[in-house]
């Protein structure tokens, strides 16, 4: 019997280092880790590949899954769709393996109505000028835009409270450590460990 995987649900405002700590957290060779594939109908963009970076639909059958009931959770930006696909994380997690998913505290509210167990893990930039500095650092925005950018990252901040665990990304590889621990952690827990060593445990207490 193998144990049940951990979905982690990940959050943070643009600019504050999420992608590059679970990309870091996976380069690491961690071991039965994945980051969650999501449905979208929006067009590939240079370099993408189906199945690896989204899972590519029209948008009838984007529809036809919502009508299924076949999303942990969907949203309309911009005139696509985006979606996370129950089915895909569910056959993960049975396989033992732990799943990050990146998404919004919106989306993560409606993960946690369906799914309790999951934990939430906020990043946070270390203050506001850091991270405006790093939206600037990409040098792939206007003003303007890297204006909005931060207005959106106040509000999407203000719900750090609803989150399991909280990570200040000052510097990425203590942060990518504390990434690891919680992970570590989780894996470390009673259910997860009788179910992995469940032929051990009877061999030791054999009388």
């Amino acid at each position: 019997m193998s144990a049940i995987g951990t979905l982690f649900i990940m959050s943070a405002p643009s600019g504050a280092g999420k992608s590059s700590l679970i990309n870091a957290l996976l380069d690491s060779g961690m071991e039965n880790a994945a980051v969650s594939v999501s449905h979208t109908t929006r067009a590939p963009r240079p370099g993408e590949v189906n199945g690896q970076h989204y899972h590519f639909v029209g948008q009838d059958e984007f529809k036809a899954l919502i009508e299924q009931g076949a999303f942990f959770e969907w949203a309309e930006v911009f005139g696509n769709y985006y979606g996370t696909s129950k089915q895909a994380i569910e056959d993960q997690l049975a396989q033992g393996i732990d799943v990050f998913l990146d998404i919004d505290w919106q989306g993560a509210l409606q993960v946690k109505k369906i799914m309790p167990d999951a934990q939430g893990i906020f990043i946070l930039p270390p203050s506001r000028e850091e991270l405006e500095r790093r939206l600037v650092g990409r040098g792939q925005d206007s003003a303007e835009v890297i204006a909005g950018r931060m207005a959106e990252a106040v509000s999407e901040m203000s719900h750090y409270n609803e989150y399991d665990y909280i990570l200040v990304n000052d510097d990425f590889d203590t942060s990518l450590a504390q990434l690891s621990a919680i992970v570590t952690a989780r894996r470390q827990r009673k259910a997860s460990q009788i179910a992995a060593h469940s032929d051990m445990l009877n061999d030791l207490l054999a009388g």
